[in-house]
Protein backbone atom coordinates (compact mmCIF):
# COMPACT_ATOMS: atom_id res chain seq x y z
CA UNK A 1 0.00 0.00 0.00
CA UNK A 2 1.19 3.46 -0.82
CA UNK A 3 1.48 6.34 1.56
CA UNK A 4 -1.78 8.27 2.00
CA UNK A 5 -1.55 11.94 1.08
CA UNK A 6 -3.89 14.90 1.42
CA UNK A 7 -3.98 18.10 -0.56
CA UNK A 8 -2.89 20.55 2.11
CA UNK A 9 -3.56 23.51 -0.15
CA UNK A 10 -7.22 22.62 -0.70
CA UNK A 11 -9.73 24.45 1.47
CA UNK A 12 -12.54 22.04 2.27
CA UNK A 13 -14.67 24.48 4.27
CA UNK A 14 -17.03 25.44 1.43
CA UNK A 15 -17.58 21.83 0.37
CA UNK A 16 -18.22 20.76 3.98
CA UNK A 17 -20.75 23.56 4.38
CA UNK A 18 -22.59 22.50 1.22
CA UNK A 19 -22.69 18.89 2.46
CA UNK A 20 -24.12 20.03 5.81
CA UNK A 21 -26.83 22.07 4.14
CA UNK A 22 -27.72 19.28 1.70
CA UNK A 23 -27.82 16.81 4.59
CA UNK A 24 -31.47 17.66 5.30
CA UNK A 25 -33.96 15.60 3.23
CA UNK A 26 -36.17 18.59 2.36
CA UNK A 27 -33.26 20.70 1.14
CA UNK A 28 -31.88 17.74 -0.80
CA UNK A 29 -35.27 17.30 -2.51
CA UNK A 30 -35.41 21.01 -3.33
CA UNK A 31 -31.97 21.00 -4.92
CA UNK A 32 -32.69 17.76 -6.79
CA UNK A 33 -35.81 19.36 -8.25
CA UNK A 34 -34.13 22.65 -9.06
CA UNK A 35 -31.19 21.09 -10.91
CA UNK A 36 -33.43 20.39 -13.88
CA UNK A 37 -35.77 23.38 -13.76
CA UNK A 38 -36.50 26.80 -12.32
CA UNK A 39 -39.52 26.84 -9.99
CA UNK A 40 -41.50 29.37 -8.03
CA UNK A 41 -42.13 28.94 -4.32
CA UNK A 42 -45.73 27.85 -4.78
CA UNK A 43 -44.78 25.01 -7.13
CA UNK A 44 -42.00 23.88 -4.78
CA UNK A 45 -44.22 23.66 -1.71
CA UNK A 46 -47.03 22.04 -3.67
CA UNK A 47 -44.65 19.39 -5.05
CA UNK A 48 -43.19 18.71 -1.61
CA UNK A 49 -46.56 18.70 0.13
CA UNK A 50 -45.21 20.89 2.92
CA UNK A 51 -46.44 24.17 4.40
CA UNK A 52 -45.22 27.29 2.62
CA UNK A 53 -43.53 28.58 5.78
CA UNK A 54 -41.45 25.40 6.09
CA UNK A 55 -40.35 25.52 2.45
CA UNK A 56 -39.56 29.24 2.69
CA UNK A 57 -37.25 28.60 5.66
CA UNK A 58 -35.34 25.95 3.71
CA UNK A 59 -35.16 28.17 0.62
CA UNK A 60 -33.83 31.05 2.73
CA UNK A 61 -31.04 28.86 4.13
CA UNK A 62 -30.11 27.56 0.67
CA UNK A 63 -30.08 31.13 -0.64
CA UNK A 64 -28.00 32.43 2.29
CA UNK A 65 -25.42 29.70 1.69
CA UNK A 66 -25.13 30.67 -1.98
CA UNK A 67 -26.54 27.40 -3.30
CA UNK A 68 -29.63 28.88 -4.99
CA UNK A 69 -30.71 32.29 -6.23
CA UNK A 70 -34.12 33.77 -6.73
CA UNK A 71 -35.36 35.88 -9.63
CA UNK A 72 -38.42 38.03 -9.05
CA UNK A 73 -41.08 38.24 -11.73
CA UNK A 74 -43.90 40.44 -10.48
CA UNK A 75 -45.05 38.99 -7.17
CA UNK A 76 -43.46 35.57 -7.78
CA UNK A 77 -39.90 34.48 -7.05
CA UNK A 78 -38.37 31.76 -9.21
CA UNK A 79 -35.43 29.78 -7.80
CA UNK A 80 -32.58 28.00 -9.54
CA UNK A 81 -29.34 26.31 -8.46
CA UNK A 82 -26.20 28.43 -8.81
CA UNK A 83 -23.71 26.23 -6.92
CA UNK A 84 -21.88 23.90 -9.29
CA UNK A 85 -20.67 21.87 -6.30
CA UNK A 86 -24.23 21.30 -5.04
CA UNK A 87 -25.38 20.41 -8.55
CA UNK A 88 -22.56 17.85 -8.94
CA UNK A 89 -23.31 16.29 -5.54
CA UNK A 90 -27.00 15.88 -6.32
CA UNK A 91 -26.27 14.60 -9.83
CA UNK A 92 -23.90 11.99 -8.36
CA UNK A 93 -26.46 10.88 -5.76
CA UNK A 94 -29.33 10.61 -8.19
CA UNK A 95 -27.64 9.34 -11.32
CA UNK A 96 -30.06 7.52 -13.55
CA UNK A 97 -29.42 3.81 -13.38
CA UNK A 98 -30.46 3.55 -16.98
CA UNK A 99 -32.89 1.04 -18.34
CA UNK A 100 -32.62 0.64 -22.11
Amino acid sequence: MGKMEFNKMQNYDREAEILKVLGHPVRLKIIAGLTSQTCNVKKIWECLGLPQATVSQHLALLKNKGIIEGRREGVEVFYHVVSDQARRIVDALFEPVGCP
